[in-house]
């Protein structure tokens, strides 16, 4: 059965007028009474009007599906009504109504009908055929606009069914471990039910792994998609056929994926050596994701210690600040800020004693990435020569690729000993030459130039005030903006950490405020300026309030994905602004992450928010400039 089968040229009106919700129910059950579906008109109109009382029918987006069965139906029936100058329904939207369905269901236990219905409020989902239906110009065209949607749609239903659903597994993964890891996640759920596979997706974020594969669901899969922009365990997969992608892909490119995975045409994965394999499987991959994806191993794994300590030391100086008069105190004791009191003193050990761990963590995990378990050690040495020196966060960067890379060449070395050696190489050969190799370059090789190097640079951030300040401010708030959570925002990201550990807390400032202006102005603008976003987008925009009060700017992704040449320059242009002005202002901050939640242990909080609410206004204006109106 179809809709047409349903609804007929009688119970159709395309120019209706109604003043109300009740003398519209009035006008649609005499549009159903003129298909000769019912035999008693009053009886279903009160079991319609009932079903109000319940609850509105008023589904929104301007539509209505009034309904009604009851012993007075003969046989199930549709009617509809175009309203072009609407009428208040009491619809959940509160907006007004200009299109009903008005559905009659007969009191029998034959139910063949309720399929043909929730067809129809499938397709009445759809914006581009409602917006035909409301511009229908006679019967003919209505019927005719209902029939080709309703057609398509059965189409697709077919072509479902005819699919051969695979076994897919996946893996998503990305450095932070908060926003991409579950995005990607659920887009490539999503789009695997739409083809008729089934999926299961292993997501690796920061609370660690979690729906983890089973040995025997890797067995059974007929593919196993990795969509990672850190390292993830590879060997369980040995042997089976795996395509590996960056985590973006799995958000943006899901359907690709998956109809690669089913046409079989995918490399066999092949473990050997665990951490070598896998850059060799990883082929496709660019030289420049492969650094990218090792820096981010590093780096999420730093993060845990540079937001527990940064944010104890933090609190270290509030405690000082509301405690002492530091203008009672001598330049001398000033210098103790943070230590002055019992208590601060012992968040700031605490807290200090934490953030020692920042480099020699982010050397090591990035060795760990290059090279598996055995680099690690010898990045941990190379970062901790790094702290404990002039280098600083660059020489920590240096000292994890070098071990990475060290660790390698040792391996191949290593090759042609004896198996008997095989044993001793993990636990003796590699620490040992490897400690004593890094440690030698690292003193003699990369500390002179690299300790100059971030010397100069340090200096150069801290005597930064007015115009460059300003400027930098400006710069690092638009690169949050620029790709929402890729390289750039990244590479913005890292800077604002690095500066961080080198005590230029407004940097930090800078990056967390334009890194939370993109989710809070499209937020504004689902709310603002409606026309702009389709009805999915204004019922999932106010949830960005939450994302980017809690510093996740990839809340902000679907919206740009959609429309990237409009959306990207407003979010770029506000999150600039909110940068700048929070530098202008000195606003400074010791943790790298943590949104509102640290709002507390911000330098000059109130400016802070300023910034954080003038870059929202400026980029949800903007939204409203440039996005054309969704036709409806």
């Amino acid at each position: 059965m179809k809709i047409t089968d349903l609804l007929m040229s009688e119970g159709i009106e395309l120019n209706g007028k109604a003043q109300t919700k009740a003398e519209a129910i009035e006008k649609m059950v005499d549009l159903m009474a003129a298909t000769g579906k019912l035999t008693d008109k009053e009886a279903y109109k009160a079991q319609v009007m009932k079903r109000e009382e319940e609850g509105t029918t008023g589904t929104g987006e301007g539509i209505a599906i009034p309904h009604g069965k009851c012993d007075a139906v003969k046989a199930p029936g549709l009617a509809a009504m175009v309203l072009p100058d609407g009428v208040d329904y009491d619809s959940l939207d509160g907006e007004p109504v200009d299109l009903i369905f008005l559905i009659a269901a007969p009191n029998t236990k034959d139910n063949v009908h309720l399929d043909v219905l929730s067809r129809l409020s499938v397709l009445l989902m759809d914006e581009d055929f409602t917006a035909k239906l409301r511009s229908a110009k006679t019967k003919e065209d209505f019927l005719k606009y209902v029939d080709e949607a309703e057609r398509e749609k059965l189409a697709e239903e077919d072509a479902k069914q005819n699919v051969v659903g695979c076994k897919i597994l996946a893996v998503t993964a990305c450095p932070t471990g908060i926003a991409h890891t579950y995005m990607a996640a659920e887009s490539l759920e999503k789009k695997a039910k739409e083809l008729g596979h089934s999926i299961k997706v292993e997501t690796r974020g920061s609370g660690g792994a979690k729906n983890v594969l089973t040995e025997e669901e890797i067995a059974a899969a007929d593919c196993i998609i990795i969509c990672a922009d850190t390292n993830v365990p590879m060997e369980r997969f040995d042997g089976k056929k795996v395509i590996i992608r960056q985590v973006s892909d799995g958000i943006n490119k899901a359907e690709e994926l998956l109809r690669q995975a089913q046409s079989g045409e995918v490399e066999v994965y092949h473990s050997g050596s665990k951490a070598v394999k896998q850059e060799s499987t990883s082929g496709k991959e660019s030289t420049g994701h492969k650094i990218y994806k090792h820096l981010m191993n590093g780096v999420s794994h730093m993060l845990p210690f540079v937001v527990g300590g940064g944010i104890l030391i933090a609190i270290a100086f509030l405690i000082d600040g509301m405690s002492v008069d530091l203008a009672a105190l001598a330049p001398d004791e000033r210098a103790n800020f943070g230590t002055i009191t019992p208590i601060a003193a012992m968040f700031k050990s605490i807290g200090g004693t934490a953030f020692g761990f920042m480099l020699p963590i982010l050397a090591g995990f990035i060795a760990m990435s290059i090279a598996d378990r055995p680099g690690l050690v010898v990045g941990f040495v190379g970062g901790a020569i790094a702290a404990n020196g002039k280098s600083g966060f660059l020489g920590a960067l240096v000292a994890g690729f070098l071990a990475g890379y060290l660790i390698i060449g040792m391996k191949k070395l290593f090759e042609k000993l004896p198996e008997s050696l095989d044993g001793i190489k993990t636990v003796l050969l590699y620490p040992l030459f490897g400690v004593f190799i890094i440690g030698v370059v690292m003193t003699y090789v990369v500390e002179p130039p690299i300790g100059a190097l971030n010397t100069l640079l340090n200096n150069g951030l801290s005597s930064m005030n007015g115009a460059s300040s300003i400027v930098l401010g400006l710069i690092l708030g638009a690169m949050m903006a620029a790709d929402l959570g890729g390289p750039i925002n990244k590479a913005a990201y890292v800077f604002g950490t690095a500066s961080i550990a080198a005590g230029n807390y407004n940097i930090m400032a800078a990056v967390m405020i334009g890194g939370m202006v993109p989710p809070c102005a499209i937020a504004l603008a689902t709310l603002l300026f409606k026309k702009k976003f389709t009805a999915e987008e204004r019922k999932s925009g106010p949830t960005n309030f939450i994302m980017g009060l809690s510093f996740i700017s990839e809340g902000a992704i679907p919206f740009a994905a959609s429309d990237p040449l409009h959306v990207l320059p407003a979010l770029i242009v506000g999150s600039g602004v909110a940068g700048a002005i929070s530098m202008a202002f000195n606003c400074t901050l010791m943790a790298p992450h943590g949104g509102i939640f640290v709002f507390p242990v911000v330098g000059n909080t109130m400016m802070y928010v300023v910034s954080l609410v003038v870059g929202t206004i400026i980029s949800a204006v903007l939204l409203g400039i440039l996005k054309k109106d969704v036709k409806e």
